[in-house]
């Protein structure tokens, strides 16, 4: 049965391994409407509903005051896709470092206090929400780049055939939502951000995460060394996995964005096995980093927003959830940057706004950085 006649969501199959080359740019949106971790932070955040039973007012008002909270909406205007009617939502996570503070040491750049964005999803979550669909976009895809409003009112102007993750070092989160939004036709109902230094502790503080290497891994430049076999990452391990690029694959963003998944994968699957939401203790320290850590579009500014949020989320189980990277080819003119195949990518975000599953042959045939398999949750 093909993915536009299934009538519920699904989990389809994998990438594939090379392509044809197109440059990407923003496509046309739809007049608007007045309608509608990186996952470790959402996963989190629905434990924090057990606190409001407790009457706990003060650990309420001390996490409450930990939230970061960006105003897309006001940044953005009206100028955006409209809001999805079929009952799905999409969230922008972002993975940041902003080489300054915890993250000067972590990230390995200088303490110039400029943000990057190392990592990008796009997760669709479908109505019900029993089932995800999580699309991987590589900072170091070209795109065309439009102008947009930064959340302190600065305008920055429109670039062409710049790197992705430009969006967020040139204007932050409202530029990122709006060039993701202008590249999908999206709309992006939630953004969350985790940085670096906050992924760290909050891995530490889950107890860390076991996954499984079918081969060994060596990067200085990530700071990671693992022989194959099975191992419990603890924080600093686990950001060295997710960041490494060198150590795996054709050492590309793409094999890194593999790992990443398979990461996720493993963390999702560990959170909902550990009992967290049965110890207080451990969901009180995980509370205390997540509310640290995480930034938020305005819709999610508090814990009990968010909380309501997450909570919603939490029969999303591994095997439902179904992770694949924009399809990319590698560019012809420079092998460390790669172009948006808009046909194949068109499918993706078709299928999202249907609420549909994303066909095999969106994927088939793409760029894929030739890490897929390395590591897996035991």
């Amino acid at each position: 049965m093909s993915a536009e006649s299934t009538p519920d969501p699904g989990i389809p199959g994998d990438t594939g391994t090379s392509g044809a080359r197109h440059r990407g740019k923003g496509r046309r949106r739809k007049p608007p409407q007045r309608n509608k971790g990186l996952m470790i932070t959402a996963w989190t955040a629905a434990g924090i509903v057990v606190l409001g039973g407790t009457g706990a007012g003060y650990l309420y008002f001390k996490l409450n005051g930990n939230l970061k909270s960006v105003d897309i909406d006001q940044a953005l205007g009206t100028d955006r896709p409209e809001k999805a009617d079929n009952g799905s939502e999409n969230i922008l996570v972002l993975g940041s470092d902003t080489r300054a503070g915890g993250n000067k040491k972590l990230g390995g750049g200088t303490d110039d206090g400029s943000a990057r964005s190392d990592t990008a999803m796009i997760v669709h979550v479908y109505k019900g929400h029993k089932k995800a669909s999580v699309v991987s976009i590589p900072r170091d895809t070209l795109i065309d780049r439009p102008a947009c409003t930064d959340t302190k009112g600065n305008e920055h102007p429109a670039a062409r055939s710049v790197m992705f993750n430009s969006a967020y070092s040139t204007g932050g989160a409202a530029c990122a939502v709006k060039t993701v939004e202008s590249i999908t036709d999206l709309r992006m109902d939630h953004y969350l951000e985790v940085d670096f230094a906050g992924f760290q502790k909050l891995i530490d503080d889950l107890g860390g995460v076991e996954i499984t290497t079918t081969k060994s891994i060596d990067d200085p430049d990530s700071h990671l060394k693992l022989e194959a076999g099975t191992h419990t990452l603890d924080g600093k391990q686990a950001l060295g996995l997710v960041r490494t690029r060198h150590g795996v694959g054709d050492g590309s963003d793409l094999g890194r964005i593999q790992l990443q998944q398979a990461f996720i994968k493993a963390l999702v699957h560990q959170i909902k096995d550990v009992g967290v939401f049965s110890d207080p203790k451990k969901l009180l320290d995980l509370a205390e980093t997540a509310t640290k850590t995480v930034t938020a579009d305005s819709d999610l500014g508090s814990v009990n927003k968010l909380a309501s949020f997450a909570n919603g989320l939490k029969g999303i189980s591994p095997s439902n959830m179904h992770m694949v990277t924009m399809p990319v080819a590698y560019d012809p003119a420079d092998p460390n940057r790669v172009l948006l195949q808009e046909k194949k990518a068109d499918q993706i975000w078709k299928a999202l706004e249907n609420d549909r599953p994303i066909p095999k042959s969106a994927t088939k045939g793409t760029a894929s950085g030739e890490a897929k398999g390395v590591v897996s949750g035991s």
